[in-house]
């Protein structure tokens, strides 16, 4: 197995949380279950078929719970499981990143490229 084709994780988990809406979804999440349609207006700008591909995915990997209450009309709700929980950390993670670095980042942005002649 050549370098391009090692097992990384940190590819793999970026191959998931990159994916659009993937982590508002999680961030809405992490303050309990949702229905389907609360969790539309909580994610905002998410159109519905591509939040129910979302979260199939995240279901598939074990992220999600999916529960459909016996109940007319039948409502679905959604729940992170544990692995889903665990990426608080990631996102308190990347919270301190950009408090700490973000407005330098931005600044960097807005100078003059030296590049440019």
């Amino acid at each position: 197995m050549d370098a391009e084709q090692a097992y990384c994780p940190v590819h793999e988990a970026i191959q998931v949380l990159q994916e659009k809406w993937t982590m508002h979804i999680v961030r809405a999440l992490l303050d309990g279950p949702l229905g389907f349609n609360e969790l539309g207006r909580t994610v905002g700008g998410c159109n519905p078929a591509t939040l129910k591909i979302r979260l199939d995915r995240l279901e598939d990997l074990g992220l999600l719970r999916r529960t459909v209450h016996s109940q007319m009309p039948p409502r679905t709700s959604y729940e992170l499981a544990p692995a889903g929980v665990d990426l608080q950390r990631v996102i308190d993670a990347i919270a301190a990143w950009a408090r700490e670095h973000l407005d330098v980042v931005a600044e960097a942005d807005q100078e003059p490229s030296a590049a440019v002649g």
